[in-house]
């Protein structure tokens, strides 16, 4: 199934996550540093939605108290519901 999720507080813009039996199959985010997005979906990819979770939840970037890796963690909390 795929999923759109619009990040609040980061510069990205929207993810576009696809999952598929609590794996992470593919990530797009729209907007942000690239090379640190295309990272970040390129390592979530083929992943268990709880361990990515579990990875990325809590970064924050620049004191503003989540990040684009954190907000990625908030979209897959709200889709492993």
């Amino acid at each position: 199934m795929v999923y759109e999720y619009t990040p609040q507080g980061v510069c990205s813009r929207k993810f576009i996550i696809e999952v598929e039996d609590g794996i992470v199959k593919n990530v797009e985010i729209i907007g942000g540093c690239e090379g640190n997005t295309q990272g970040v979906c390129n390592l979530a990819k083929d992943m268990p939605v709880k361990e990515v979770i579990k990875r990325l939840k809590g970064i924050d970037c620049k004191g503003r108290g989540t990040s684009c890796p954190d907000q990625l963690a908030k979209a897959l909390e709200e889709i492993d519901k």
